[in-house]
């Protein structure tokens, strides 16, 4: 079961996946994501936030997935701070180590 994450915790230079106890479903404004373990439902209304968290895992950090997904140098502060936000509720985990 995955740790707390807090605030000073979320290190986007490593690996980050999304939490396994989460679902995302694609929607037209974006994706809903349900959390079986907190039962919390939240949304996500920007596309390339989806694509984003989609490709985390194919990865080796939140960095590379950003400049893989062509998001540029000067919108990247907007994207990690969602990764953050989404790190803090346990949405997105670091990537378990095998």
């Amino acid at each position: 079961m995955p740790t707390a994450v807090t605030v000073d915790d979320v290190d986007l230079n490593g690996s980050w996946t999304l939490n396994p106890s989460v679902v995302l479903r694609p929607e037209p404004f974006g994706a809903l994501l349900y959390h079986f373990g907190t039962r919390k439902l939240s949304f996500l209304k920007n596309l390339i936030v989806v694509d984003l968290v989609r490709s985390l895992a194919d990865h080796s950090s939140a960095h590379a997935a950003l400049a893989a997904s062509g998001i540029g140098v000067a919108d990247r502060p907007m994207y990690l701070d969602a990764l953050r936000s989404l790190a803090r509720s346990e949405t997105i985990i670091p990537t378990p180590v095998p």
